[in-house]
């Protein structure tokens, strides 16, 4: 079993590398061969939506950078793991684009997916996604609504990408190391009970 996280922290964000740790561990502790991509220091530029991916070189994008690898990595692994800051309820501008960039792996065509149109998948086997939020407080006020946002957003995102099993937890800046880990912990356990 193999998991990709990709990892959408900003350089100088102090909370993101114990939360990261904290994630490796849980999946090395499940068995799961893991591997992270650091997307900070990896050149991936935005998608410029050309649709290239799809009609002139299929499942290959264009733009030649690392987000290429980031897609085909993707495309290989069983579970996604994301790790960003809560911005506005959604995920960080590193994360936004290689998330984007994973375009070649769907295919321009349509299917309907619970009584909703969505692209067909252009691989078989899509992977279980994690998405690990970082907040900086208490869940109150707008921190409790960019919560609810990202959870919806990750939720909507696991069904256009066909992933088998989901979850979303958030960390909040001040909660200690065990609280961290159990969370991650709670999350994992939810995706292969399939809740």
């Amino acid at each position: 079993m193999r998991a990709l996280v990709l990892d959408g922290s900003r350089e100088g964000d102090t909370r993101a590398p114990a939360v990261l740790q904290a994630l490796l561990e849980e999946l090395a502790r499940r068995g799961w061969e893991v591997e992270a991509l650091e997307l900070r220091r990896l050149d991936v530029a935005p998608c410029v939506g050309c649709f290239g991916c799809w009609v002139r070189t299929p499942g290959l994008c264009v733009i030649d950078d690392a987000g290429r690898d980031v897609a085909r990595r993707a495309a290989r692994c069983d579970l996604m793991a994301f790790l960003t800051r809560v911005t506005f309820g959604g995920c960080s501008s590193e994360l936004k684009k290689a998330v984007d960039r994973l375009i070649p792996n769907i295919s321009p065509f349509f299917t309907k997916v619970r009584g909703e149109v969505h692209h067909k998948l252009r691989y078989e086997g899509a992977p279980r996604l994690l998405a690990v939020g970082l907040l900086p407080g208490p869940d109150a006020g707008p921190v409790a609504e960019a919560e609810g946002i990202f959870r919806t957003l990750v939720s909507r995102n696991a069904v256009n990408a066909r992933s088998p099993a989901h979850a979303a937890v958030t960390v909040q800046d001040g909660q200690g190391p065990d609280a961290v880990r159990a969370s991650i912990a709670g999350a994992l356990d939810g995706m292969e009970a399939g809740t």
